[in-house]
């Protein structure tokens, strides 16, 4: 099975075997978002048990 490459774009795995992805919305329209939320969209978001394995198998 080939490697899905939009998904490949979307997540990243850590080195301890993590699946992270960047949160949502942070390209344009911020002005009208409260601080917390800008703030705590920076970060990268850890995924699912359940996720994970999915996108671990399309990534392989």
């Amino acid at each position: 099975m080939k490697s899905s490459k939009t998904i490949k774009k979307r997540f990243r795995i850590t080195k301890n075997k993590k699946v992270i992805h960047r949160f949502c919305g942070q390209d344009h329209f911020r002005s009208r978002k409260a601080g917390k939320i800008i703030l705590k969209k920076r970060q990268p978001q850890k995924l699912s048990k359940s996720f994970e394995k999915t996108v671990k198998t399309y990534i392989k």
